[in-house]
């Protein structure tokens, strides 16, 4: 009878590190976007003094908004769903992102210092791009 080969050799490090690097980006950015969707249902008021008045149907548009937010958070979390989640998480970050800068205008009337608000834009594209690298890059 021949020997069992025993447990097949690990990935060098550098590929195991990537490995783990991008499973607990996707817990992490699952978490965040799971967490600011279920916000969108307990504090709509939030999301609704931010919405640009042009937008139709604040109050619906809060509401899905939140609904992609967890949808694609979950949807991170599977393999099978992930690449498909990345890409509708992009999508949403673009679609948000006048509220983030009509948001700027409002800093008075939210009680919040105009520069936090201005240096909360260029954290847009570096969520995308940390949703790319977790959810849509290859390799």
């Amino acid at each position: 009878m021949a020997a069992s080969p025993g447990p097949a050799p690990l990935p060098p490090a550098p590929a195991r590190r990537a490995f783990l690097a991008r499973r607990w980006g996707c817990y992490a950015l699952a978490l965040l976007f799971v967490g600011a969707g279920v916000l969108h249902f307990v504090h709509p008021e939030t999301y609704l003094r931010i919405m640009p008045p042009a937008l139709p149907a604040p109050r619906l548009l809060v509401l899905l908004s939140g609904v992609a937010e967890v949808a694609g958070g979950l949807g991170l979390l599977l393999p099978a769903t992930r690449r498909l989640a990345g890409w509708g998480l992009l999508a949403l970050l673009v679609a948000v992102f006048p509220a983030n800068v009509y948001m700027v205008g409002l800093a008075g009337a939210l009680h919040i210092p105009a520069w936090v608000l201005w240096a909360r834009l260029p954290l847009q594209p570096l969520l995308m791009w940390a949703v790319w690298r977790a959810a849509l890059r290859r390799g």
